[in-house]
């Protein structure tokens, strides 16, 4: 038979030993995280403030001032190379000339054959009957009108891969019976591509409401 000293003795121990677990329990709960915890918590906050502009940059807009780009070709946007228009161009300011220039002593026949060599097989007869017309010749003749052609191409009015209209600016000088001057002129030159070459197919004053006829 236990004594009741013995029993007392137990009760104690085991009050104790609920203290020291109670007292262990409120040390954990109250202590600071570990290294590893903190360092844990930090990095994700760190994330945390550097996501949050990457998630709320505004998107930058396009500027609406046009600019030219520094590598820009604009022959690339065009339905014909530097070469086919300079080669067209040339062709329409040496027409051009051609046309102004003439003289009393040259033939009417032959100055058509001239500018024929410029222009298409259609144009060509329309050449001839403009420069051989009998009142033109006679006008020139009575007068005695000598006309020295000079030419520039202004702009380009129209463009296809098959033809250019270029305006031309044009001046004759002409020499007649009441001295010399100057005389200023316009023209619409339609020059269509034949094979590898050009050739004139329509002259028309600028300013005559024609664009050129641009339908060879």
């Amino acid at each position: 038979m236990r004594s009741r000293n013995s029993d007392r003795g137990k009760g104690l121990a085991f009050a104790v030993a609920v203290v020291v677990l109670a007292a262990v329990g409120v040390y954990l709960t109250m202590s600071p995280p570990s290294s590893s915890s903190a360092g844990s918590d930090e990095q994700t906050r760190e994330q945390s403030v550097v996501a949050t502009p990457r998630a709320t940059a505004a998107v930058r807009e396009p500027s609406p001032v046009a600019t030219t780009p520094g590598a820009f070709d604009v022959y690339a946007y065009l339905p014909l190379s530097k070469e086919e228009i300079g080669a067209a161009a040339d062709l329409a300011r040496r027409f051009t000339e051609a046309y102004g220039t003439f003289s009393p002593g040259e033939e009417p026949a032959a100055r058509a054959d001239r500018l024929k060599r410029f222009a298409t097989d259609e144009f060509a007869g329309q050449l001839t009957r403009t420069v051989t017309d009998p009142a033109v010749v006679e006008q020139n003749e009575t007068d005695q009108v000598t006309s020295k052609g000079s030419a520039k191409v202004a702009t380009i009015r129209d463009m296809t891969a098959a033809q250019v209209v270029f305006v031309v600016d044009s001046v004759r000088h002409v020499t007649d019976r009441n001295g010399q001057k100057d005389v200023p002129e316009q023209f619409a030159v339609t020059v269509i591509k034949a094979g590898t070459d050009w050739r004139v197919y329509d002259l028309q004053l600028a300013d005559a409401g024609q664009d050129g006829d641009s339908s060879p």
